[in-house]
């Protein structure tokens, strides 16, 4: 006799709340409506947020995880230009590209993460890379190859910031699951610049303090955020107090087989792999 197979268990089904973010289901009304939310908020506010996409029984595991790990993580501490390029001031020391900012972290790397831990499950499935890749209208996704970048846990603790900065990607996923005591805010300037121009002047008022166009992104604990960042200028506000802020990155792209270069590795996590 033969039997029926039986469907198989989701297998981060534990970690995402698939009520609200039915990111498993991609033929249903409820998926194609989630995409278009986000491709909305996307082009809106440079920024798409999904409160609450991660259960807070794996918010509370990740937590834990990150606890047990600190102590392996590896703290960077670095002076850069806002285009993690040599500083430049061959335009003048107030010019964008002679600006030097501070960045400082924790960062556990994707191989110190165990394959049974809610978001290294969560990152592998395909559901969610094809749901990314639907958000941002992209005909395919990859995971990153990289064994220490694909996904990484960042631990901010006092005195950790990131500095204005644009990133090198098109866009960036992040999980969080701690915000700090105080400090640690996202802030960030939408389409600041674009393909066909740099906008040095909106760069440079506000490296000098400027706050027109500045945006600040609030994430409660288990919000999944999809952020254009190539064209945002963007920094994590420095951190106070004993609470640490946590979150996971999460690395995708257009072609297989990305990844760092090994002076970046040692750079980011102070090893190859």
């Amino acid at each position: 006799m033969t039997g029926t197979a039986l469907p198989q268990a989701c297998p981060y089904g534990d970690a995402v709340d698939l009520d609200r973010y039915p990111i498993n289901e991609p033929a249903s009304p409820a998926y194609r409506a989630l995409v278009q939310t986000c491709r909305d908020q996307l082009g809106r506010h440079g920024a798409a947020q999904l409160t609450g996409f991660l259960t807070p029984a794996a918010v509370s595991q990740m937590l834990a995880l990150a606890g047990r790990l600190a102590g392996q993580a590896w703290a960077s501490d670095q002076a850069h230009t806002v285009y993690f390029e040599p500083a430049d001031d061959s335009e003048g020391p107030d010019h964008p590209r002679a600006l030097l900012q501070h960045s400082a972290k924790k960062a556990i790397a994707c191989d110190q993460i165990p394959a049974a831990a809610p978001i290294r499950r969560l990152y592998e499935s395909d559901d969610l890379t094809g749901f990314l890749a639907a958000v941002l209208g992209k005909p395919v996704l990859y995971r990153s190859a990289d064994p220490l970048d694909a996904l990484e846990i960042a631990i901010f603790g006092h005195g950790d910031e990131l500095g204005w900065h644009f990133d090198n990607s098109e866009f960036s996923v992040t999980v969080m699951y701690q915000q700090s005591q105080a400090g640690g805010h996202f802030d960030y300037c939408p389409r600041l610049r674009g393909e066909h121009g740099e906008n040095y002047p909106g760069v440079q008022q506000i490296l000098h303090g400027g706050t027109g166009g500045v945006l600040r992104l609030p994430a409660s604990p288990g919000t999944l955020a999809v952020f254009r960042g190539q064209h945002a200028l963007h920094r994590v506000t420095p951190v106070s107090g004993p609470r640490p802020r946590i979150n996971s990155v999460l690395t995708y792209g257009e072609h297989p087989g990305m990844r760092l270069t090994e002076l970046t590795q040692k750079l980011f996590y102070g090893r190859t792999a």
